[in-house]
């Protein structure tokens, strides 16, 4: 993620979106933790994204989009909510409706129960980092600690929604036409693997409110 930032800043590469499902991990923003306690055996990383604390697992579709805002007029605030409207779009397909809560970031079900987490980082106007959709995994780790902020009863899966198994794969389509529809047509979209490990020195983040 962070190599491909960095060459969308050189314009080597188009705006680009990375779709990827993470082993256990917890990592936390720079709003930080406040002392948050996290459950034991589950690797927790500082990340340079806004937000607070969230759980990634298995099941869940994570996605980073490596975006040009200064082609897009800057706008961070529209980015943040095209990101959120990629995911309610995308769920929408599956029969989940959803949409946003005034003054909480993220996608949610009937306003109550939170179904995909938005985090972002720019640097030098280039957004990364990204959202993660609950698809189909287990929930209890977010009922360990507060996630972003929030008691972790509030999260909820797109399969809990629907009452049946879905896999991430059955997800991805919904994503990719989104990410056509809001983005730029023909950008690349692609799996890779690993965790989100903060390595190095973190750019500037921008929490959004």
């Amino acid at each position: 993620m962070r190599r491909l930032a960095r060459q969308r800043r050189r314009g080597e590469i188009p705006d680009t979106l990375l779709l990827v499902e993470h082993p256990p991990v917890i990592t936390v923003g720079v709003e930080g933790d406040g002392g948050e306690a996290y459950p034991e055996g589950i690797p927790v990383y500082r990340v340079e994204r806004g937000g607070k604390g969230t759980y990634h697992g298995p099941g869940q579709l994570v996605g980073y989009p490596i975006v040009d805002l200064d082609g897009r007029g800057r706008d961070v605030r529209r980015f943040v909510h095209d990101v959120e409207e990629l995911v309610v779009e995308a769920v929408g397909g599956l029969g989940v409706p959803a949409g946003r809560v005034p003054g909480r970031r993220g996608v949610w079900v009937a306003g109550e129960r939170k179904i995909a987490s938005v985090g972002i980082a720019v640097e030098a106007w280039v957004a990364f980092h990204g959202f993660a959709v609950n698809v189909d995994l287990d929930l209890a780790p977010f009922r360990a600690f507060h996630p972003c902020g929030f008691d972790g009863a509030v999260m909820t899966s797109v399969a809990r929604e629907l009452g049946r198994p879905v896999s991430v794969a059955e997800l991805r389509p919904g994503i990719e036409s989104a990410w056509g529809r809001l983005f730029d047509r023909g950008s690349p979209v692609g799996p890779v693997s690993g965790t989100a490990a903060a390595t190095g020195p973190l750019p500037a983040a921008l929490p959004i409110p």
